[in-house]
């Protein structure tokens, strides 16, 4: 369902500046994120689907191994993660692995730029995943490889956030602090 909203708003627009995103968020949110993709999906190529107790390496052990799989699986073609937090999404095992993995740079794949932004429910506050916590530093925005928005108002203004957070890739890659071991399970 979300895929095929994705696939809708990306096709509202045809501007070739527009960065393939991966979104990652907490499937108790999903009706915002919906909303989001809905509504600005057309400044962005959504990529959308993420990790499921389906995929063949949830059971894997080998961490380098999960890392690798969802770079090549969900994020190979992406640019931008886009983490949309709720309530719940700090806690969330599928999220923390796919945060590590938009930060993992290897030859193959290029890591991610990392676009925080909290959902209208959170009233531009949230509890960070601890792996975002290891990349941002609140107040200094230059220090920060993550870049942690309020929930835009404008569609110009998600642009201008997701083109900061592809340049970081390249200006900030320094920054990143990918060494804290992968969540193993839910927190609540």
């Amino acid at each position: 369902m979300l895929q095929l909203s994705a696939e809708r708003a990306s096709a509202k627009s045809s501007d070739s500046t527009r960065h393939k995103c991966f979104i990652s968020y907490h499937v108790a949110d999903l009706e915002e994120v919906q909303t989001f993709v809905t509504d600005f999906g057309s400044e962005f190529i959504p990529r959308s689907v993420g990790v499921t107790e389906e995929d063949d390496f949830v059971d894997s052990t080998n961490t380098e191994y999960i890392k690798r799989r969802i770079r090549e699986k969900y994020l190979s073609d992406s640019t931008v993660t886009i983490l949309l937090l709720g309530e719940g999404t700090w806690g969330r095992k599928f999220v923390d692995w796919e945060i590590s993995s938009s930060l993992r740079n290897d030859p193959v794949n290029g890591r991610n730029g990392l676009l925080v932004i909290p959902l209208p429910s959170m009233n531009n506050s949230a509890t960070l995943p601890a792996r975002v916590k290891d990349n941002f530093v609140s107040g200094d925005p230059e220090s920060s490889y993550a870049s942690y928005v309020s929930y835009p108002h404008s569609k110009t203004r998600l642009r201008s956030n997701i083109e900061t957070a592809f340049q970081a890739r390249s200006s900030k890659g320094a920054l990143v602090d990918n060494s804290r071991a992968l969540r193993q399970r839910n927190a609540s």
